[in-house]
């Protein structure tokens, strides 16, 4: 959330900047600047796109549940382990997952390791798959 606002902050100081680059081109009435400036403008419009696209697919990320708590305790999941699945599901990564949870890396990595053989995978992509595909997820 920081990096979001210090990047928009950051994003309308240039944008200020801008503005008093083209106000000076008014004044002097020289247009060279006007490229750079259409340049810079694209930037920005590629840079809050991209921005944008981030902040929905984070959105969308953190809506992941856990779907059938039966199948889950048919495959012998832990409430633990379940919590883990739905992080890894969010795209998250082992420290990630740690500092949500409050465990250590070391707890998260035995976890998605018993995670991986009680669903059958070789991958973490693929134990989120076999999730979905059997309802978990």
């Amino acid at each position: 959330m920081k990096q979001t606002v210090i990047r928009f902050g950051m994003l309308a100081a240039a944008l200020m900047l801008l503005l008093q680059v083209s106000k000076y081109s008014l004044v002097t009435r020289d247009h060279t600047n006007e490229v750079l400036i259409a340049i810079i403008a694209s930037f920005f419009v590629a840079f809050g796109l991209l921005i944008g696209r981030v902040l929905r697919r984070q959105k969308v990320a953190s809506k992941v549940t856990l779907k059938d708590e039966q199948k889950a305790k048919k495959l012998d999941l832990s409430k633990r382990e379940c919590e883990v699945l739905l992080e890894m599901a969010r795209g998250r990564s082992n420290k990630e997952i740690a500092e949500a949870l409050f465990i250590t890396e070391s707890t998260v990595k035995t976890h998605v390791s018993n995670l991986l053989v009680k669903l059958e995978a070789k991958r973490r992509t693929e134990a989120i798959n076999n999730a979905r595909n059997w309802g978990l997820l």
